[in-house]
């Protein structure tokens, strides 16, 4: 095996810390690598160099810097089968499933391009003054991204960062660092302006030194809804810096009756065991209309139980381990609850006796204001109920705080336009469930899911201030 990298890159270099941090292989339980922690100083330096980095890169044309952002992408790609072993070493994602490093690629690609769209507007409409806006960029940001797709949480922040003109400090979650710290490397590559983009990795500490320090002015964060309330108080009692949070869900997905059964059954397996339901747009529950209930539960329960658990290295394998001893642990107290309160249909074990394995998990006929239907499992559980008119599921799907995205089949557009209007969460998939999505359209929840949206345009915006020029125009000649 390769040496992994696993040290802090500041200024284009890779550096130690002074502490460690061991790391898990979640599939053998056994020691992977440590990981160097960046600390308080190191954040401080990384800061002072992205500042004085941003402020040359700021002033280069699109033109200038576009080819750093193509010649990214064209090294993430050529290094694709790398990446996937390191996410698979480090939390467990199967290479068979791994698409991770061309959607990276592809959307440095997209910032190359959309760059051209910054640019202001124009008004006329004030009698004698000419107005017009301008687009800045924050100057140094930061972005705080999860263990599950660390990948695309890093393109999808880093990507518009850059385009739009900003230096970035990056945190990968500890439980899956090393893709990040290869990102480090292929970014000074690329020719990046060295200190334009640091790699942090560490605890819950950095993070929290990121979130509350005076010097930067932006920061992006995925994750849990617990730590989104905690970044967004320690922003607001700095610098008050400006907060896009992308957080949980617990996302319903609903089948009604003139639905293609085999598409809903298929597109709803995927959406809740891909990545062993490490996923926070999962539809984690399922509503059924009664006529289909007992057709639909029968192929799901099927299709959801034959899947091929093992080493997530093999490229036979579709499903791995959870990420961790904690997000085992924490699945294996909400199937208990399951237990108590439902029927269980399927699964609701562990798989295997080494690794963070569970098997595939079907509750049916659960209280809706129980655990299980109200918290965020993120993992390969799920609960199927009924439902019998369009009213009452639109009001079940609702009953929620959380609002990220939800799913309805059926063959009636009507039906269709009206449910999606009718749900609330900040995407609405029809005849396919998560994690189906465009690039180009804004990705962020309703409710405790988020704050703000990401992705294509709407993404750029984030990392940009706007500035008002007003000018009087004299009526002298």
């Amino acid at each position: 095996m390769a040496l992994i990298e696993t040290r802090i890159f500041i200024n284009d270099e890779f550096r130690e810390g002074d502490k460690q941090f061991e790391l898990l292989n979640p599939a053998t339980e056994k020691p992977l690598a440590s990981v160097h922690i960046a600390s308080e100083d190191d954040v401080n330096e990384a800061v002072r160099l992205a500042a004085k980095a941003q402020k040359s890169w700021e002033e280069l044309g699109v033109e200038e810097r576009a080819p750093c952002f193509y010649k990214l992408a064209n090294l993430i790609r050529n290094h694709a089968e790398e990446f996937a072993r390191l996410d698979s070493l480090a939390m467990g994602r199967p290479v068979s499933t791994y698409f991770d490093a061309g959607a990276a690629a592809s959307s440095f690609e997209f910032f190359a391009q959309a760059m051209f769209t910054l640019h202001g507007e124009t008004s006329l409409n004030t009698a004698g003054f000419i107005n017009y806006t301008l687009k800045h960029p924050y100057g140094v940001v930061a972005a705080i991204i999860p263990w599950n797709v660390p990948m695309l949480m890093l393109a999808s922040k880093v990507a518009p960062a850059l385009a739009a003109g900003n230096a970035i400090l990056v945190k990968p979650s500890e439980k899956a660092p090393l893709s990040s710290i290869l990102m480090g490397k292929l970014i000074r590559e690329a020719g990046f302006p060295r200190g334009l983009v640091a790699i942090l990795p560490g605890l819950g500490e950095t993070g929290a030194v990121l979130a509350s320090h005076m010097g930067i002015r932006k920061i992006s964060f995925t994750g849990s809804e617990r730590t989104g309330r905690l970044i967004q108080e320690m922003s607001a009692r700095s610098n008050l810096k400006n907060v896009t949070l992308e957080l949980g869900g617990k996302s319903p997905a609903i089948i009604f009756e003139d639905a293609d059964l085999r598409q809903a059954v298929d597109a709803t397996k995927h959406s809740i065991q891909w990545n062993s339901g490490q996923v926070c747009m999962a539809n984690s529950r399922i509503y059924v209309q009664e006529s289909i209930w007992d057709a639909f539960l029968a192929d799901f329960k099927a299709t959801f139980g034959a899947v091929c658990i093992g080493n997530p290295l093999s490229e036979q394998v579709n499903h791995g381990p959870q990420a961790d001893k904690i997000q085992f642990d924490i699945i294996g107290r909400y199937i208990s609850i399951g237990k108590e309160v439902a029927t269980l249909e399927l699964g609701g074990d562990r798989a295997g006796t080494e690794g963070y394995y569970y098997n595939p998990t079907i509750f049916t006929h659960a209280p809706e204001n129980s655990k299980i239907m109200k918290e965020e499992i993120f993992g390969p559980v799920v609960v199927v109920n009924t439902f019998i008119s369009e009213a009452e599921v639109i009001k079940k799907a609702n009953n929620t705080e959380f609002g990220l995205y939800a799913a309805v089949f059926t063959k009636d557009i009507n039906r269709a336009l009206r449910v999606s209007r009718a749900l609330e969460a900040g995407t609405v998939a029809v005849n396919c469930s998560s994690p189906s999505g465009a690039p180009d359209m804004p990705h962020g929840g309703y409710k405790a899911s988020g704050v703000g949206r990401e992705y294509g345009l709407y993404g750029l915006a984030n990392y940009l201030e706007t500035k008002s020029v007003i000018i009087r125009v004299s009526e002298d000649v």
